[in-house]
């Protein structure tokens, strides 16, 4: 609650309590009046002054005029009858208040709410001058004004980087979870949020025409983008509201009128007043023009809160006619919340291999870093890290204990010279990256065991005819899959691995040829024939690293077929019936 707030429930507790008080003390006359007068003005001081000012600005007919006639006359109707009941008069002001304070309460969340979701506004930009930085209002700031952007701090105005490279969080204007790189030439918007490097900005905008003064534009003035329910109860107010207070006019005088001068009974002028100003308190509109605004803007509130940015109640009513919603990229389904979900490793613990990863990533504020650090559990020990290298878009070399470690994606890889291969495992959506040397994954991971699977299944379901099953070069999937079918079949291994070198014989040719097309269409230089080697060779290293692995974790191939593919003996024993001569 604000300073507001909390004043106005204070007035109404006091009120409230004031009246419970009054109500069993022996007082009566004037005396009586004035007691009771002192809760009326603690509850309804404020909406007596809205109704004057209202009377004085030509704009008498809304919800404080109706309250301040209505409560008015009650206490007017009691001193005439003399009966000295002014719970009532009080009672109304006192609900009309607990209303408004709800309301204002309301309000004031959904506004917080949708503060902290936009939490874009820059305080200042940095203005290099004699060589030091000076803080100045964004406001101040001309076009063309280079501008400093240090790692934390928010983009305060558009722009294109003259100098630097960084990462920028993006996800507040975006709702993109990856960070976005920029370099020198790249236009850069504000409102981002700069993670990594020193950026020089020349600014292409002025502050007021900037993308974060444009959006805080549009949701600070949500509420004036009105649904057609508030267009329509707006206009029906402006009328209804005159209509009751002359109907309840009419009531309180033609009506006794009437009475008397057409029927010639009596007019009985303080009934006929009191039901009048009933009628008032009780078609008020107010709950009906404050609830509509109200629950839309609550419904703005709300969706701010779990992330969502609605820009007006137009846009929400329509939103609730709603069937099919198509979003242009997944990047805005997700929280933005990187976690380590998989560690891939035949030779180096999973523990080990984190900790080195945390360890030479503990220097970098970059998202994917933190969740590497969080993965490792433990409290970070920099003295052991050394040499920090981080690469702009690409990941951080350093040496942890005096062992050089490289974290990065695969832009990184290739660039330290590493060959990498990217596997797509359907299990979670994302590539696996594994060195080459790491044949064993393969057999092992979940996708090509379910792959494997599958195979076997063909042939031992076939009709026992020839199948064809080829790569480029058989010595990673393909060439393992034969493996397992060969051994699967009992092939003596030594028969096996010779078979899976044969790839040799005819792929080299083929291989340069490859090389040579993509170094042409690519412009670039030949590669080294190692290097065409590591690429497309099947070395005695890759299978005795596959079985190894596979011994590793079964104990034997026939473990392996049996547990890990569900290729036990009698579908080996039907495999070979089916497939051996």
């Amino acid at each position: 609650m604000n300073k507001k707030q909390k004043i106005m429930l204070i007035r109404i507790l006091t009120a409230a309590a004031l009246l419970a008080v009054l109500h069993v003390l022996p007082v009566t006359g004037w005396m009586r009046f004035g007691l009771y007068l002192i809760p009326y003005l603690i509850a309804g001081y404020d909406i007596l002054r809205k109704a004057l000012k209202g009377i004085q600005n030509r704009q008498v007919f809304d919800e404080n005029f109706l309250m301040a006639v209505a409560t008015v006359g009650a206490i007017a109707l009691a001193l005439y009858e003399r009966s000295g009941d002014y719970t009532e008069a009080i009672a109304v002001m006192l609900f009309y208040q607990i209303g408004e304070w709800f309301q204002s309460y309301a309000v004031g969340r959904s506004r917080r709410n949708i503060s902290e979701l936009m939490d874009i506004r820059p305080d200042y930009a940095n203005v290099e001058q004699d060589g030091k930085l000076e803080q100045v209002d964004p406001d101040e700031v001309s076009i063309g004004t280079v501008i400093v952007v240090q790692p934390g701090e928010k983009v305060p105005i558009d722009g294109t980087v003259v100098e630097g490279a960084s990462t920028l969080n993006t996800a507040a204007l975006t709702g993109e979870s990856l960070p976005r790189e920029v370099r020198e030439g790249d236009e850069i918007i504000s409102g981002c949020v700069n993670m990594t490097g020193l950026l020089k900005i020349r600014t292409t905008r002025e502050f007021g025409e900037s993308t974060v003064s444009k959006i805080l534009d549009l949701v600070e003035n949500a509420s004036s983008r009105k649904s057609r329910s508030e267009d329509f109860i707006s206009r029906f107010a402006r009328v209804y509201t005159p209509a009751v207070c002359f109907a309840a006019l009419a009531l309180a005088i033609l009506v006794p009128l009437a009475r008397t001068l057409l029927l010639g009974l009596p007019a009985g002028w303080s009934v006929w007043v009191y039901r009048a100003l009933t009628f008032l308190v009780a078609s008020c509109p107010c709950a009906l023009v404050i609830s509509i605004p109200l629950s839309f803007f609550a419904g703005i509130g709300g969706a701010s809160n779990a992330g969502v940015l609605v820009k007006g109640s137009n846009y929400l009513e329509t939103l609730s006619q709603t069937k099919t919603v198509v979003f242009d990229k997944t990047g805005t389904l997700t929280q933005g919340v990187f976690e380590v979900n998989g560690i891939h490793h035949h030779e180096m613990e999973n523990e080990k291999l984190v900790e080195y990863a945390a360890l030479a990533e503990s220097a970098s504020s970059h998202p994917i870093s933190k969740s590497l650090q969080r993965a490792y559990g433990r409290e970070i020990d920099r003295s052991r890290v050394t040499d920090v290298q981080e690469i702009s878009g690409s990941g951080v070399i350093a040496k942890v204990d005096g062992v050089e470690v490289a974290a990065g994606n695969d832009k990184l890889m290739e660039r330290l010279g590493g060959y990498i291969q990217s596997i797509t495992a359907e299990r979670d959506k994302v590539g696996l990256i594994l060195d080459c040397m790491d044949e064993g994954l393969i057999l092992l991971d979940e996708a090509g065991r379910g792959a494997y699977t599958s195979f076997l299944g063909v042939l031992l379901e076939g009709d026992g005819g020839a199948y064809l099953w080829h790569c480029t070069e058989g010595k990673d999937r393909a060439g393992l899959g034969a493996v397992i079918v060969e051994r699967a079949l009992g092939v003596p291994e030594a028969y096996v691995r010779a078979d899976y070198l044969a790839t040799n014989l005819f792929v080299r040719n083929r291989a340069e040829g490859i090389i040579d097309a993509i170094s042409e269409k690519l412009r670039l230089a030949r590669g080294l024939d190692a290097d065409v080697d590591s690429l497309f060779y099947a070395y005695n290293d890759y299978y005795d690293r596959a079985m190894a692995a596979v011994n590793a974790n079964y104990g034997s191939f026939d473990a392996y077929l049996t547990e890990a593919l569900d290729f036990g003996p009698e579908k080996r024993q039907a495999l070979r019936a089916k497939y051996l001569r």
